[in-house]
C-alpha cells in the first residue's frame, strides 16, 4: 500500500518536472498544465510579497537615514554658528566681518547662501601657541613661565 503511494507520488513528481509524459492524454496534460500554472502563480505571489516587504523595509530605512542626515546637518550648522560666535568673542566682531571672515568661509564654516553644501569635518593636530611674557611686564617674586600645547 505505501509502496504504491510512493510510486504514484514519484510518477506525479516526474510528470510535474516534465518527464514521462508520453502516456498522458490531452486532458491529463491539460490538468497537469493547470496544476503547474496554479503552483507557479502561488510562487510568484509569494515572491512578489517578499519583494514588496523588502522594498517597504528599505524605504523605511532610507527615511530613517534621511532623517538622521537632516539632524546631523542641523547640528553641523549649529556648531558652525557657535564657532562663529566664539570667533567673534575671541577676535572681535570687526575682524569677523572683515578679512578673517574669509578664513571662516574657506574652512567651510560659512552660513551664507551655500549652507546647502555638505560640511566636511576633519581632525588635525592642534597648533602650539607661544605665550611669551612681554619685557615690560612687572616682575614679582615668583618666576612663572606658561606654555600651552593645545
Amino acid at each position: 500500500m505505501l509502496r504504491l503511494q510512493l510510486q504514484n507520488l514519484q510518477e506525479n513528481h516526474r510528470q510535474m518536472m516534465g518527464e514521462e509524459l508520453s502516456g498522458l492524454s490531452v486532458k491529463d496534460l491539460q490538468n497537469l498544465e493547470n496544476q503547474l500554472e496554479m503552483s507557479l502563480r502561488g510562487v510568484r505571489m509569494k515572491k512578489d510579497q517578499i519583494l514588496m516587504d523588502e522594498i517597504l523595509e528599505l524605504n523605511r530605512k532610507g527615511n530613517l537615514i534621511h532623517q538622521e542626515n537632516m539632524e546631523l546637518y542641523k547640528k553641523a550648522n549649529l556648531i558652525c554658528h557657535e564657532n562663529q560666535e566664539l570667533y567673534k568673542k575671541v577676535y572681535g566682531t570687526r575682524e569677523v566681518n572683515g578679512a578673517n571672515r574669509n578664513s571662516l568661509l574657506t574652512n567651510g564654516l560659512g552660513m551664507g547662501e551655500e549652507s546647502h553644501v555638505p560640511v566636511h569635518l576633519q581632525l588635525s593636530q592642534p597648533q602650539q601657541q607661544n605665550y611669551d611674557t612681554p619685557a615690560s611686564a612687572t616682575k614679582l617674586g615668583y618666576n612663572f613661565v606658561h606654555t600651552s600645547t593645545l
